[in-house]
């Protein structure tokens, strides 16, 4: 099997920089296309076969060294009891609101292998499919970018109800916080027992909180949710590694690293020598290249792609990633480009 992927999340030396991309399954090929175009977008999460053959298409056509899971973060919501839609342009819709504590005694903490069987299927199914090309990565909203999309109802440009409730109805916040945090391990642990190889929390969110916020509001809950698949995994000698990528990494970087997890994913707007420098030299680190910066001509994308090894160099390990996911507009072939100057630049 290609384990260059996991050996970096370990650690451990590699014989070249592994790359995988955030959103690699989706609408900028027209291969997913294809697909997406006979269902909706939750048929598409919610049917194992559709599922894994958007999952396995970057394997064939960009050559990445692992596979994500083809899902949502919303699907565990859905799960716990809220209603969820997707619209066009505007994106998910989650009903009702959390707001209140009657909203919060409704929802229940799901059993994964009940409520979200076809996620599990759907990774199954893959390991076999997959025949060790390449591992697979699952995943899931951290608790604070999970219950934003509960307490807003969707996405948000100020998080407004979200930070009144967590700064006026604090006992509220954490009666729903608890319960998205254990919704959050079980999902994960699931994963794991199915097949996934690696795990991805993604906090999107957090980065709209100040350093002392995040540390009160956030951190306390990934803290709990990796502690506790650690301890699981040491019962069930396992050893799968867990990434947690935070967006607008840059201000949180002291109190990210407190997270206990294998990987830190960087975004763009910082350097990585300079995070590596902050998180300390025996991070491991996944980025982190602008998305955008596949617009640029390919003699543009290896300046750039030989400046982020370069900076990662100091790193214990790095996997190379952009610093969010790949836009619905981009040219495959510049995804297909960049997986071929990371795969050659970084040979040892």
């Amino acid at each position: 099997m290609n384990n260059t992927f996991l050996k970096a999340c370990r650690g451990e030396k590699t014989k070249y920089t592994p790359i995988w991309i955030m959103r690699q399954a989706g609408r900028y090929l027209p291969q997913y296309q294809k697909v997406r175009g006979k269902v909706d977008f939750l048929t598409l999460c919610k049917t194992p076969e559709l599922a894994a053959e958007v999952t396995i298409q970057p394997i064939d056509i960009l050559k990445v060294d692992a596979a994500i899971l083809f899902s949502d973060i919303l699907i565990p919501v859905e799960a716990m009891g809220m209603k969820l839609e997707f619209f066009e342009k505007r994106g998910p819709v989650l009903s009702p609101a959390v707001r209140d504590e009657n909203t919060v005694k409704k929802l229940s903490v799901p059993d994964p292998e009940d409520r979200m069987r076809f996620v599990m299927d759907t990774i199954r199914l893959l390991r076999k499919e997959l025949k060790n090309r390449a591992p697979l990565i699952g995943f899931s909203g951290a608790p604070f970018t999970t219950a934003t999309y509960m307490i807003e109802g969707g996405t948000s440009k100020n998080f407004l109800n979200t930070k009144r409730m967590l700064f006026q109805s604090p006992e509220l916040y954490r009666s729903l916080m608890d319960k998205v945090t254990d919704t959050v391990t079980e999902y994960l642990k699931a994963q794991i027992k199915a097949g996934a190889q690696a795990v991805q929390l993604f906090d999107t969110w957090a980065g709209v909180f100040s350093p002392p916020d995040y540390k009160e509001y956030a951190l306390p809950y990934v803290i709990q949710v990796i502690k506790e698949l650690k301890k699981w995994q040491e019962s069930e000698k396992l050893n799968v590694p867990v990434i947690y990528f935070v967006g607008e990494t840059a201000g949180l970087l002291e109190e990210i690293k407190k997270s206990g997890a294998d990987v830190y994913g960087i975004d763009w707007r910082i350097n990585l020598d300079s995070a590596i420098k902050r998180i300390g030299k025996n991070a491991v680190v996944q980025g982190n290249l602008d998305p955008i910066s596949l617009f640029l001509p390919h003699d543009k994308i290896e300046q750039r792609v030989k400046d982020i090894l370069q900076r990662a160099s100091s790193a214990k390990g790095h996997v190379f990633n952009l610093g969010h996911g790949i836009l619905p507009e981009t040219p495959p072939e510049s995804a297909i480009a960049l997986v071929e100057l990371v795969h050659k630049l970084s040979k040892s």
